[in-house]
């Protein structure tokens, strides 16, 4: 009897999450894993939260259409950044921060596949 109360609540919760939907892409990435986000969404986690009447995702969108690519917006001076409207400074720091990052993954990743190639 515990075994089918067990199967039961196992189907009802999996049709919840059928049908969740997420209020900030945090949830979604929680649910899903990073590579089910959009670059929007990404950007959305990092900067947190939007402004009144505009969406953290609604911001970052804004951001990738002001600037192009993730490329570009990775190259602007944090000056620039304290422009855009919902941009404060911990926000900005946050964005810098994180292309920091990948600019220090992206090197760690080229020194080690580098160093494999020049031993063959």
């Amino acid at each position: 009897m515990k075994e089918k109360t067990k199967q039961s609540s196992h189907r009802i919760r999996d049709k919840q999450a059928e049908y969740k939907h997420w209020k900030h892409p945090g949830g979604k990435l929680r649910d899903l894993g990073p590579e089910a986000l959009s670059t929007e969404e990404l950007i959305a986690i990092i900067i947190s939260t939007g402004y009144k009447g505009k969406s953290a995702e609604e911001v970052a969108n804004d951001l990738l259409i002001k600037f192009g690519s993730l490329e570009s917006l990775s190259n602007v001076p944090l000056s620039k950044l304290l422009e855009i409207k919902g941009l404060g400074d911990v926000k900005i720091i946050r964005i810098a921060a994180t292309f920091e990052i990948s600019r220090r993954l992206i090197n760690e990743v080229i020194k080690k596949y580098g160093k494999k190639e020049n031993k063959d």
